[in-house]
């Protein structure tokens, strides 16, 4: 590397730095800019509600009334992305990260550190924020938050998601007025090219070009949509955008609308996120009436209404086509394409389509500027990205990065590690459409097209981390299982094509694979790839195809040794007690559904492989860890 790349270099992870720095100032000052004398923030997101944050919330509320607090105000925010250690609560001014809190944890902290005087509960606190010597570190210094860049999240966990007042305070809706009033619709399309955002969705296909293509399109009705139908396994970012700061994607939908001529607005969003749809119909309630949508928008002359449609749950509807299908009261189902959506979209007129996280970019850039959201990333990714970390690692969560991030940055910094001390293996990212990422590229800077590069993609988000106890094979089938379930079966190669791999698969996961299965698997796999009817199809082979290709020697051994080397594939494996460990206890025997284990008390013990169902009893039960799977 040469003297003037490694000063760009350095230029650029400065830049990176004064970033985030201004971007936790604003988060932490507008945390702190409160009449009370203290401020809580309580996660109320899917994840931490789950885990009964929302006890948490009453018993602080029933502590403060019986301890007569008044001056401490209570926030229900959104996802602040260390899922793995929700319910999360957060007091300012002292910025105390409190973990796993239950309603016992929220008394404690009521009666010994929100009261008049009180001081920080520092056994209750996250221990990654604790110095040695007692000292707080500001949660936001600590592995999993000081490598982030958060752009689409800035207000999740800030802000009261079901409070505009809030939104308003946090900047929501400033991008709107700025573009309403001081740039022309051809200045707002161009901004957003300049930048070089890229949809977040999957495609990564160019933002700007795309409203330019619908702006430049023949129609006097045109249509703006939101694609918050997520619905690949382990992801969860969209749903955390709505959760925690709703407001952003209304308002970048009405500039969309202004910059192209569209006055109309659909978000499909899954019923499967309850809180999400619940908090997006607050926020557009709570922006009409604030005149932030509906007609002559602050005064401006421009009329843009948003409308929230439920999808049903079917995978294929995340593709566009589908999608508008179904929102136009029809089976879910793709078109041919073209025409493209920016020319004959919903209900057949000129449409701009984006996902909830591309959406959530539009007013930091709007009033950031193109330069500055473009100095973020790598010569073709700019920006950062969201990932939904999750698999068999330590920090599940919800993780916002600069694009070209290595992935050991994000599994071993951020996410913490492989826990019990295993081994790294792959990395599974872009769900049911994308590839795994084996060990050799833990390096590799994550963005589009170096993911690409190695058979894997950036996908919408999901990265699930997998450790040597993992089967690719049996992964690989996991995922085609989901797409051949999800297929609309519209078109032949996609709702035959998945059928029949999976039919390939399961055989060799079964004991019964010949070599020439793997060729077979190959050839319908081209065949899909260049007929299926849309990316559902085409991308439904990427799972097989990318294990096949970094994993190839799993294969053969369940092939050719009939043996799965990871030990999952319950029809190639089976259970036996080493007698050397195996002390007679007999509790494996006696929690053996099909009495398969055999022998007396204080004598090792054997196990029956025809009889054995290989239910896995007999290991949860046994003390001496004697149970082995070969």
């Amino acid at each position: 590397m040469t003297v003037k790349e490694l000063e760009a270099r350095a230029a650029k992870k400065a830049d990176l730095v004064k970033v985030r720095r201004i971007i936790r100032e604003q988060a932490e000052k507008l945390a702190q800019t409160t009449e009370y004398r203290k401020q809580i923030l309580v996660c109320g997101g899917t994840g931490c509600t789950s885990s009964q944050s929302l006890k948490v919330i009453e018993q602080l509320e029933a502590s403060f009334k019986e301890l007569g607090i008044d001056d401490v105000l209570i926030v229900k925010t959104g996802c602040f992305g260390l899922c793995a250690l929700g319910p999360i609560m957060i007091v300012y001014p002292e910025g105390a990260f409190y973990s796993q809190m239950t309603p016992e944890h929220a008394k404690t902290v009521a009666e010994k550190h929100l009261v008049k005087g009180g001081e920080v509960v520092k056994e209750l606190l996250y221990e990654g924020t604790v110095h040695e010597d007692g000292s707080i570190i500001p949660f936001a210094e600590i592995p999993f938050y000081k490598h982030q860049v958060r752009i689409a999240l800035r207000n999740c966990g800030v802000i009261a998601a079901e409070d505009i007042d809030e939104a308003l305070a946090a900047g929501d809706y400033a991008a709107l007025k700025k573009a309403l009033f001081e740039m022309t619709p051809d200045e707002v399309v161009a901004t957003v090219k300049a930048s070089g955002l890229r949809g977040r969705g999957g495609a990564g296909f160019p933002t700007g070009l795309k409203w330019q293509f619908t702006k430049e399109a023949v129609g006097d009705v045109k249509y703006v949509c939101c694609n918050a139908d997520e619905g690949d396994p382990g992801a969860f970012m969209d749903r955390s955008v709505l959760e925690g700061d709703p407001h952003t994607v209304l308002e970048a939908m009405a500039i969309a609308g202004y910059a192209v001529g569209a006055h109309e607005g659909y978000i499909y969003v899954r019923a499967e996120y309850p809180i999400a749809v619940q908090r997006l119909n607050i926020a557009i309630a709570q922006a009409r009436e604030a005149g932030l949508l509906g007609k002559d928008i602050l005064g401006s002359g421009f009329d843009f209404d948003v409308f929230v449609r439920l999808g049903a749950g079917a995978f294929v509807c995340g593709e566009e086509t589908a999608l508008m299908t179904s929102i136009e009261g029809h089976r879910g189902e793709p078109r041919p394409r073209p025409p493209f959506s920016a020319q004959c979209g919903l209900f057949s007129k000129p449409t701009v389509l984006n996902n909830v996280e591309t959406w959530a970019n539009i007013n930091p850039i709007i009033m950031n500027g193109a330069e500055w959201f473009s100095s973020i990333g790598t010569e073709k990714s700019k920006g950062t990205k969201v990932f939904a970390l999750g698999g068999k690692i330590h920090n599940v969560g919800l993780v916002e990065v600069p694009m070209g991030t290595t992935l050991g940055t994000i599994v071993n910094e951020i996410g913490g590690g492989i826990p019990d001390g295993k081994k790294f293996k792959a990395a599974q990212t872009g769900g049911p459409s994308g590839g795994c990422i084996p060990a050799k590229y833990i390096d590799i800077p994550m963005d589009f097209d170096n993911l690409v590069s190695i058979g894997s993609m950036m996908g919408s988000g999901g990265l699930i981390v997998m450790d040597e106890d993992t089967c690719m094979v049996d992964i690989a089938k996991f995922y085609l299982e989901f797409t051949a379930d999800e297929s609309c079966g519209k078109c032949t190669p996609c709702r035959i094509g998945t059928k029949r791999m999976l039919q390939l698969l399961t055989k060799i996961t079964e004991g019964n694979g010949e070599m020439e299965d793997l060729e077979k698997i190959k050839e319908i796999a081209a065949h899909m790839k260049s007929s299926s009817l849309c990316a559902l199809g085409q991308s439904a082979p990427n799972p097989i195809l990318s294990t096949l290709a970094h994993f190839e020697d799993e294969y053969v051994a369940h092939i050719q040794d009939k043996h799965c080397p990871a030990g999952v594939c319950k029809s190639l494996m089976n259970y036996y007690i080493n007698p050397d460990k195996c002390r007679g206890c007999t509790l494996c025997a006696r929690n053996c559904p099909v009495n398969a284990i055999s022998g007396v008390v204080k004598s090792a013990h054997d196990i029956d492989v025809k009889k054995c169902i290989k239910c896995g009893q007999c290991i949860a039960h046994c003390k001496f860890n004697a149970i082995e799977k070969r």
